[in-house]
């Protein structure tokens, strides 16, 4: 019997902001399984993927976070099916990125205008021009200096910066940027595990030159331990309970250890030294080293494997042994220096994992089933030369994937030049084609007349804006002599506050007060409108705007968004309190899954609010009831349903800080009519919603459906993108 597959994904905070490799994580593994060596995603989990009856990709050509939040009462489907939302990360070629490079995308008998094409691998050049590594650094050989990175290139990769915002409180290894050629190279590894405070240390590894072993210390981390990853890290409970050793002492010892010109080698070296909490200005990233396109990496296993003929991180071994990836990470370095890009270049590490990702599939003849042609045909194909993707793995098997869209639209020469094809052109053959393909992906667009740079900056001021008014509240009026501090104390109980001024142009004093979150303001009009504050009797209301007209409405249905089923936010809690100190408060709470505490991204201090996810939409309604009028270490509480989804925490601040007047608004504005151009779009976006609504209805129970607003970088700055994703039930829900 079918069992039902289901998905999960704890999306909230910094957990819901998603890279394209963890996208590309999850079809592969959706269109892959366990039987492919494929992994489950980091980020998410499918149970039961071989129940999946398929995988259909939806990509909204050029569109962003931003078109989904302007238009989100046009989005009618989208908000009400998709249960799980994620922030992602923009690509500059994002069809690409989902389809691999070098796949030749030929366009099989379909109407004209439409591309219908299967993945079909050819070898690209051999050219060693083409090549990435030669493109970054070059052919001839260089000193050590030349493959350190930049300042700007720590930035990029998530460094630890000395004076940035997010590194308060590291320490620095005291060494200084005057590397040579002949500086010292030291290999570096860290395991970590998850606590309540995110990743910390449990062991860490240093190696010389040599290689030999300098440190190779078990670490007691300073919060409780909620998991302790011992498939990849190898630690376990009873192997930290005797351990007295603290992060602080690691890093008294690494500073005494390294030389003022040392240069720290490591894969994703960045990982380590963020959970080390430690500033080290010269590094050399070998999973940047081994260039490759569009911010792909090769595992560290891989090139072990094929650079230096090593095995590591064998299955047989309980998790990592992070002297020996140290070790590694530092010879792979010494290589590449010592042997130069050309050298490396030749190697062809793009065929070689090609080769060795077809070798694991032919390993599972119990589950290939090719149609149509014979498996060792396949096999015996020469291997392509550019970046292995999953639609290649999907043909070796048999299956066909199918990619439809408008032709044009893809700037890498994927499809075919011809602008005259309709997204009802598009939905029609799509509905006819995805229930006879495992795996689709199928792109829908507003249009070419729609995509200019100067619409995407209009329409990010028009969601800054209407942001700004929704965070904004007006209370009064008050007594002349009136005390701030009073009313700052009362509205500050509602939730964090952006900035708070005394409105002096009326007959009596008002206060403008901007929130950080849309639940404080919210709760503010609700909790505060006709209650006696700072000895007067006072109105709340937010500004009066023409964009505020339908404020009510989209209160409404934010409340109603099937992200928000389940999720309650808090109001004033003492900034002392921790996460675990939160964790134990609300521990009595039935059925409490996730607890998010939200952080100022400048300070990284605590606000004053957090949001609770439980498991049962009911069980958040009891706690609702329960929580407003508790009082927390002194504290009164105040809570309601969420609204805002809890991948937009980080996206909300930064439009809140972005350039504009905040703080300052006019109380009646002049209507204005909308341009022909915005409600054509309005319709245009409803057209389209309606199309992903019949889409879906079209598809199979237990097929994963994942629509894609790509993002976009542009003139006018990079616009993040955004995901929806479920796995349709017998009911049609996700």
């Amino acid at each position: 019997q079918e069992k039902p597959c289901r998905l999960s994904a704890a999306l909230l905070g910094e957990a819901s902001e998603i890279s394209q490799e963890q996208l590309y994580e999850l079809l592969k593994y959706a269109a892959l399984g366990k039987c492919h060596s494929a992994a489950q995603p980091s980020w998410c989990r499918i149970y039961h993927q071989r129940h999946l009856a398929g995988v259909v990709v939806v990509v909204l050509h050029e569109m962003s976070q931003l078109h989904f939040y302007r238009f989100y009462l046009q989005f009618k489907h989208l908000r009400k099916v998709f249960r799980h939302r994620f922030t992602l990360t923009p690509s500059a070629n994002f069809p690409v990125s989902l389809y691999g490079e070098g796949t030749n995308l030929k366009p099989q008998n379909t109407p004209q205008g439409l591309t219908s094409t299967s993945s079909e691998c050819t070898t690209k050049s051999s050219d060693l021009q083409c090549d990435p590594i030669i493109q970054r650094y070059g052919e001839k050989k260089q000193g050590l200096t030349s493959y350190t990175l930049t300042l700007e290139e720590q930035k990029k990769n998530d460094y630890p910066i000395e004076g940035s915002p997010g590194c308060k409180g590291y320490i620095s290894t005291e060494c200084d940027q005057q590397r040579t050629d002949s500086s010292p190279l030291f290999g570096l590894d860290c395991e970590m595990c998850l606590t309540a405070k995110g990743n910390e240390v449990t062991r860490v590894s240093l190696v010389d030159a040599r290689g030999r072993c300098l440190l190779n210390e078990l670490v007691k981390p300073e919060s409780t331990v909620v998991n302790y990853r011992t498939r990849f890290s190898g630690i376990t409970k009873k192997m930290l309970l005797p351990v007295k050793t603290r992060l602080s002492d690691i890093q008294n010892r690494l500073k005494k250890m390294l030389p003022h010109d040392a240069v720290l080698v490591g894969h994703s070296l960045n990982s380590d030294l963020q959970a080390l909490e430690m500033i080290h200005p010269s590094v050399i990233d070998t999973s940047l080293l081994f260039a490759r396109s569009e911010g792909r990496r090769f595992k560290l296993k891989f090139l072990a494997k094929a650079v230096l003929g090593k095995e590591i991180q064998c299955e047989q071994k309980l998790g990592h042994d992070p002297t020996e990836d140290a070790r590694a990470a530092l010879e792979l370095a010494q290589f590449f220096i010592e042997q130069g890009p050309t050298k490396v270049a030749e190697l062809n590490l793009e065929m070689l994992l090609t080769a060795e990702k077809l070798a694991e599939v032919s390993q599972n003849k119990a589950v290939l089933q090719p149609q149509g042609c014979g498996f060792q045909e396949q096999l015996n194909e020469p291997p392509p030369l550019s970046k292995p993707c999953f639609l290649d793995c999907l043909k070796v098997t048999g299956q066909k994937p199918l990619l439809l869209g408008r032709q044009g639209l893809d700037s890498s020469g994927l499809c075919q030049r011809n602008l005259s094809t309709s997204n009802k052109q598009i939905l029609q053959r799509a509905l006819e084609d995805v229930p006879l393909s495992k795996f689709s992906i199928i792109q829908f667009s507003l249009g070419p007349e729609y995509i200019a740079s100067h619409l995407h900056a209009g329409l990010h001021e028009k969601v800054r804006s209407k942001l700004t008014d929704m965070l904004t509240i007006y209370a009064g009026p008050f007594e002349e002599n009136f005390c701030l501090k009073s009313v700052k104390k009362e509205f500050g109980r509602c939730g964090p506050i952006q900035s708070l001024t005394v409105v002096t142009e009326t007959f009596q004093p008002y206060v403008c007060i901007q929130y950080e979150v849309l639940e404080a303001a919210q709760l503010a009009v609700e909790s505060l409108n006709g209650a006696e504050v700072a000895g007067s009797c006072i109105k709340v209301q937010r500004p009066v705007t023409a964009a505020m007209l339908d404020c009510s409405v989209l209160i409404k249905e934010l409340e109603l968004d099937v992200e928000n089923e389940g999720v309650i936010y808090v109001a004033g809690l003492k900034k002392s309190l921790t996460e675990t100190d939160l964790q134990e408060e609300f521990s009595q709470l039935k059925d409490l899954e996730t607890l998010f505490l939200p952080k100022d991204l400048q300070s990284g201090k605590h606000r004053n609010c957090c949001f609770l996810k439980f498991q049962k939409s009911q069980s958040a309604m009891d706690a609702l009831e329960a929580i407003n009028g508790w009082t927390m270490k002194g504290s009164k509480l105040r809570s309601r349903n969420a609204l805002a989804p809890g991948h937009l925490w980080r996206w909300i601040w930064q439009m809140n800080h972005s350039n504009g007047k905040q703080g300052k608004h006019i109380f009646y504005e002049k209507m204005e009519q909308l341009s022909d151009s915005e409600q054509d779009l309005r319709k245009k976006v409803k057209k389209l919603d309606h199309h992903i609504k019949k889409l879906y209805r079209s598809l199979q129970s237990n097929t994963l459906c994942v629509v894609l607003f790509p993002g976009m970088n542009s003139t006018h700055g990079s616009q993040s993108g955004l995901g929806l994703m479920g796995i349709k039930d017998d009911e049609g829900r996700s």
